[in-house]
């Protein structure tokens, strides 16, 4: 398989496979060279037990790592070969304990490690199921050991009866069982974090390429939308003064409607590029978000067309405050939920939330079930002139992009073909401000 380069979190999960297989090549080897090294410094035959177990087992990892390196790159379900790797692990590390005295052995600890990278690799939910199955092979072997239907290697028969009572054995595997879980939840906990922080400086660099891929083209386009924005009205002015000079002429008149309507629809497109090449700064008020999303999501839905095909559903956290130029946030929503409907082709879903991310962030999200993007659409969709629609100048999401970054804001973007897309604007917070509705009066 060829690894897409694009698909940043598909990236991620691949590196650290590749590390987690190098680290466990790394330990097999170690420990095969423990062996070898007790063996000699003790003077043991080489065969003798438990070391050629030890030996064995550090092998099937060495032929293990290089056989998941070898398959790595031809998979395309990451997750669950990591499910499968890992499960492995756990079972190798139940017969290290097994064969260094089971119940007695000191290395029940690398339950822990192997737990640590299954959240890692896995999140929260892999980790924890490592731990569930590290839990059931420790609780069966100590269980089987104790019943006296297993030995460990080099360990007398009764060693368990004669050193431990039953109450200490439940107390150890009580503990264990604790610490395996109690690990898998904080490790769960940090990749998810990881997780969340990689996710927004992700979207963070890709909105930094997109403004300086655009940087140089908006001075130049600014300039260039002024020029023919002056011949435009010029032209438009000369037309409406002939056509009340000269005599009525249906065919000519009809030629004349033409001209002015064409006029308007390239001035249009030339106001929308220059908003697109450089925003107004605008008029910016202190805005309370949930008040002023209401006003443009009730005009929004009012339209029969719509709302008779489109349920749209909103979640809004009150007492959130933004500095914008209402007109600026009713574009950028506008645009969005535009963009959602005309996703949907017959009836379907759009879901609109408000939400304070932290401190300093407030986040909307506009979601809808419509068609969906593949990845070679979305790596376009913020670029001017770009559109999969058959209509539009594909100035819309490069419009709302510029503004957003005007305000020091961030938009990313997550969907799936035919499953539906996801658009996040992130605001900055305003701490105990008077509120301002979107039309802009207090």
């Amino acid at each position: 398989m060829k690894i897409d380069r694009q698909n940043k979190p598909q990236l991620d999960q691949y590196q650290k496979l590749k590390w987690l297989i190098f680290f466990r090549g790394l330990f097999a080897a170690v420990l095969l060279g423990s062996a070898v090294f007790v063996g000699f410094h003790e003077n043991r035959p080489f065969f003798s037990q438990p070391l050629i177990f030890i030996c064995y087992i550090a092998v099937a990892l060495l032929i293990l790592s290089a056989l998941y390196a070898f398959i790595l790159p031809r998979l395309f379900k990451f997750v669950r070969f990591g499910y499968i790797q890992i499960f492995i692990d756990s079972l190798l590390i139940t017969c290290i304990i097994f064969v260094t005295g089971s119940f007695s052995s000191i290395f029940s600890f690398l339950y822990l490690v192997v737990i640590i990278y299954a959240g890692m690799v896995l999140s929260r939910s892999g980790g924890m199921f490592i731990a569930f199955c590290c839990s059931v092979q420790y609780g069966v072997l100590i269980a089987l050991e104790f019943q006296g239907v297993i030995y460990p290697v080099g360990v007398e028969v009764d060693f368990i009866f004669r050193n431990y009572n039953w109450n200490y054995v439940l107390y150890k595997l009580f503990i264990t069982i604790v610490a395996c879980f109690g690990v898998a939840f904080l490790s769960g906990f940090l990749a998810e974090q990881e997780r969340r922080a990689k996710k927004e400086l992700w979207a963070m660099e890709d909105q930094v390429k997109r403004v300086e891929k655009l940087a140089a083209i908006g001075e130049m386009a600014s300039g260039l939308a002024h020029e023919i924005k002056n011949p435009l009205a010029s032209l438009s002015g000369s037309i409406q003064f002939l056509r009340e000079d000269i005599p009525y002429d249906p065919d000519r008149d009809r030629l004349m409607d033409i001209i002015l309507r064409e006029a308007d629809r390239l001035t249009a497109l030339v106001n929308d590029f220059l908003m697109f090449a450089k925003p107004q700064p605008g008029q910016t008020k202190i805005v309370e978000l949930d008040v002023a999303l209401e006003e443009i999501i009730n005009v929004f839905t009012t339209d029969n067309r719509r709302n008779k095909r489109i349920n749209v559903t909103q979640q809004l956290a009150e007492g959130i405050f933004i500095e914008i130029d209402p007109e600026h946030l009713r574009q950028v929503v506008w645009n969005l939920l535009l963009n959602a409907d005309e996703a949907i082709e017959s009836e379907g879903q759009i879901d609109i939330k408000m939400y304070p991310v932290d401190k300093i962030y407030v986040c909307i999200t506009i979601s809808d079930n419509g068609c969906g993007m593949t990845e070679e659409t979305m790596e376009s969709i913020f670029d001017p002139f770009f559109t999969a629609k058959p209509k539009g100048t594909g100035l819309g999401l490069s419009i709302v992009q510029r503004i957003i970054t005007s305000y020091n804001g961030l938009i990313d973007v997550q969907s799936s073909p035919e499953k539906g897309t996801t658009f996040n604007v992130k605001f900055r917070r305003e701490i105990n401000s008077r509120p301002v509705s979107a039309s802009g009066s207090v």
